[in-house]
């Protein structure tokens, strides 16, 4: 014995206008079901001298098939969009390390200009972060030649960077 599931709403003249603006069973079988739902709570709305039953339920459901095309019309758009705004902070985030990549490998090479001591001098101080005086004793030399080393070697690591700015504030022309 061969049994057939069907929904209140399948094969009706609804689910018939539902279907073909959708185009999906599924969302037309929901669809209706929604229409019949929303008549029966909404039945006291239903005015006779604006038409038959028939037409106001046909309506609804033409309104609601379209409300849906045009929602997950709308939700494929964002999706698209965020996904084009992913794709875009990908390639960001690549270029962005490349960048840091290639100025690191500027600055090694500009090092490398340095004498040994304005090496050591812009090394520690920026690198390890000690003060002038922690320098100067871990060099063994006096605070006044680390100064001056490090500005030397901060105003050649300028140059070779092709940076503009004063390379620090102790360094005055």
């Amino acid at each position: 014995m061969r049994t057939s599931w069907r929904t209140p709403c399948e094969g009706s003249r609804g689910d018939r206008i539902a279907r073909r603006v959708l185009r999906d069973r599924a969302q037309s079988e929901e669809v209706a079901q929604e229409v019949l739902v929303e008549v029966w709570r909404t039945a006291a709305r239903y005015r006779p001298e604006k038409g038959s039953v028939m037409n106001w339920v046909l309506t609804l459901t033409h309104q609601r098939a379209v409300d849906r095309v045009r929602s997950v019309e709308a939700s494929a758009a964002r999706e698209h969009k965020a996904a084009l705004l992913d794709r875009t902070r990908e390639f960001d985030e690549a270029t962005e390390q490349i960048e840091v990549r290639l100025e690191r490998q500027q600055v090694r090479r500009c090092l490398r200009t340095l004498t040994e001591l304005q090496r050591q001098s812009v090394t520690l101080a920026y690198y390890r972060r000690l003060t002038y005086r922690e320098v100067a004793e871990l060099l063994t030399l006096p605070l006044c030649k680390v100064k001056t080393r490090l500005c030397d070697g901060l105003i050649r690591l300028r140059d070779c960077l092709g940076v503009t700015a004063r390379p620090w504030p102790i360094c005055t022309p």
